[in-house]
């Protein structure tokens, strides 16, 4: 991802140790906290219905109503084949299918990039946990 341009900012201390003591559980730069913080916010805020959950390293966005992620409702969609039908068969309401397909017109490499994951082989697999026991092996 491109960099901008850099950016001066004041918090207020109370903002400030929440972002000092995430940059030391993270072991990252607070410019990288405060960045990822910016990110997340303007996206939802871009997005209203989505939010992000996961670990630092996987952060990932979910349509909020749902339990889902959006990769996942963007991978039903694509088993079920028409957004009708996802809703009729599902819980999901028009607005829960809408929001996750407009996400994923914004950010389509991030939504592929989830679903491969998922769809990883049982060979994939042992080969990044081989301690594991993969069923069908």
């Amino acid at each position: 991802m491109a960099k901008g341009q850099p950016l001066s900012v004041r918090l207020d201390e109370a903002t400030e140790r929440l972002v000092e003591a995430e940059a030391r559980r993270t072991r990252r730069s607070k410019s990288a906290i405060v960045a990822a913080f910016t990110e997340e916010t303007a996206r939802s805020r871009r997005f209203p219905g989505i939010a992000f959950r996961g670990d630092d390293a996987r952060r990932r966005p979910w349509v909020i109503g749902t339990g889902l992620d959006v990769w996942e409702i963007v991978e039903m969609l694509e088993h079920f084949g028409s957004e009708e039908d996802l809703i009729q068969q599902t819980h999901l309401t028009p607005a829960h299918v809408r929001i996750a397909i407009a996400y994923r017109h914004a950010y389509p490499d991030e939504i592929a990039e989830a679903i491969a994951e998922n769809r990883r082989t049982g060979e994939d697999l042992a080969v990044v946990y081989p301690f594991i026991e993969v069923p069908g092996d």
